[in-house]
C-alpha cells in the first residue's frame, strides 16, 4: 500500500480517475433504476453535493499545502547541506596540513555522493550510494578527531563542530525525504472524491453520460500533482541539487 502512494504518482492518478468514474456511473445506475428524484430529494441533493465538493476542495487544498511544505523543506535542507560542506571545506585549514588535505579530498568525494543521492532512481544503485556515504562519513569523522584530540584548542574544535554539522545535515535531509503525506490522508481524499462522484452521478438525469467523466478528470489532476510533489524520486517534480552541484564545481580541480 505504501509503495503505491509513495512511489508511483501516475498510478495514483489512474486509480483515482477509475474509482471516481466507477462511482459516478454507479450513482447514475442507481438513480436510473430507482426512478427520478422527488422534488424534496432534489433540493436535499442541491445542498449535500455542493457541501461535499466544498469539503473535497478543502481536503485537496490541505493536502497540497502539506506536500508543498515538505517539498520546500527538502529544497531548504539541500541548501543547508551544501553550506555545511562548503564551510567545513574552508575550516579544514585549521587542521594540520596532512589531515587538512585528507578532509578536503574526502569532502569532494562526499559531495559527489550527496549529488547522487538526489539524482539516482534505481533502488540497488541508491543502496550502494548509501553504503559509500556511510563509509565516507566515518572516514571524515576519523580524519578530524585525532588532530583535535592531540591538540584540543578552540580553533581545532571549529573543524570538529563543522564536521558535526556536515554529518547532521545529511540526517536532517534523509528525515525530510522520509516525511511524507500520511496514507490516511490519501485514503480520506480518495474516499471523499469517490463519494462526491457518486452523489454527482445520482443527483440528476443526463442526456450524455460521458459528462460523468469530467468531474473525475478535474479532481484527478490535483491529486496527481499532490502525489508528484510528495514523491521525491518518482514523477516529474524533483529537488535538483543545484547548490551541491555549484559547490562541486567550485572545488579546486
Amino acid at each position: 500500500m505504501n509503495a503505491i502512494f509513495y512511489k508511483y504518482p501516475l498510478s495514483i492518478f489512474v486509480a483515482a480517475f477509475i474509482l471516481q468514474c466507477a462511482a459516478g456511473y454507479a450513482g447514475d445506475f442507481v438513480r436510473r433504476h430507482t426512478g427520478p428524484l422527488k422534488e424534496t430529494t432534489q433540493k436535499d441533493f442541491g445542498t449535500i453535493l455542493p457541501a461535499a465538493l466544498t469539503l473535497l476542495a478543502l481536503i485537496i487544498g490541505f493536502s497540497f499545502s502539506l506536500a508543498s511544505s515538505r517539498y520546500d523543506l527538502r529544497k531548504t535542507l539541500e541548501e543547508a547541506e551544501a553550506n555545511a560542506i562548503g564551510t567545513e571545506y574552508v575550516r579544514a585549514d585549521l587542521l594540520p596540513p596532512g589531515p587538512a588535505a585528507q578532509v578536503r579530498q574526502l569532502l569532494v568525494e562526499y559531495t559527489r555522493q550527496r549529488i547522487l543521492f538526489y539524482e539516482v532512481r534505481d533502488a540497488a544503485r541508491l543502496a550502494q550510494v548509501a553504503n559509500t556515504r556511510g563509509t565516507l562519513q566515518n572516514e571524515l569523522w576519523n580524519a578530524v578527531t585525532p588532530p583535535a584530540l592531540a591538540k584540543p584548542t578552540p580553533i581545532s574544535s571549529l573543524a570538529v563542530a563543522g564536521m558535526n554539522d556536515v554529518l547532521n545535515s545529511q540526517g536532517y535531509t534523509q528525515a525530510a525525504w522520509w516525511n511524507r503525506l500520511p496514507v490516511g490522508a490519501w485514503e480520506l481524499l480518495v474516499l471523499v472524491a469517490v463519494a462526491c462522484n457518486f452523489l454527482f452521478g445520482y443527483s440528476e438525469a443526463r442526456d450524455r453520460r460521458l459528462t460523468l467523466m469530467l468531474l473525475p478528470l478535474i479532481i484527478s489532476v490535483p491529486i496527481f500533482l499532490i502525489a508528484d510533489i510528495d514523491t521525491p524520486r518518482g514523477g516529474l517534480i524533483h529537488v535538483v541539487p543545484q547548490n551541491l552541484e555549484a559547490l562541486m564545481a567550485g572545488f579546486p580541480k
